[in-house]
């Protein structure tokens, strides 16, 4: 499967901090799937992502970063997911018209907003 990452508000805070169980959740996503940015940080070809997250995570999770594929989006983030394989997008918003993408392939699904106060689970 494909994992589609958000980096604020998902891996970090709004404030720049590291979201609770950011390392184990990295490690298992990592570990059985496919992973890939869907991040401002990581669009129109460019991938600032790593730079951004390295003084704001853990050590520990810095290894993994490196195994995060970027994705190559302009206007929509879903421009940069796979519709053909089973995925999970995770993201703390999404856009309207990002959404009647999503439900034009009936994958509405698949997406996981994460709110402010969320922990990022182990297992998925």
């Amino acid at each position: 499967m494909n994992i589609y990452l958000d980096i604020d508000g998902v891996l970090i805070t709004k404030g720049g901090e590291p979201k609770e169980n950011v390392a184990s959740f990295l490690e298992f996503i990592i570990s059985h799937h496919n992973v890939y940015w869907l991040t401002t940080h990581c669009r129109g070809g460019e991938s600032n992502a790593i730079e951004y997250l390295k003084d704001k995570l853990p050590e520990e999770c810095i290894e993994y970063l490196y195994k995060i594929r970027p994705t190559d989006w302009k206007t929509l983030k879903t421009e940069g997911i796979d519709f053909t394989q089973d995925f999970l997008w995770y993201d703390d918003y999404v856009m309207d018209a990002e959404k009647k993408v999503l439900n034009e392939y009936n994958k509405f699904d698949c997406l996981r907003l994460i709110g402010v106060n969320d922990k990022l689970q182990q297992s998925y």
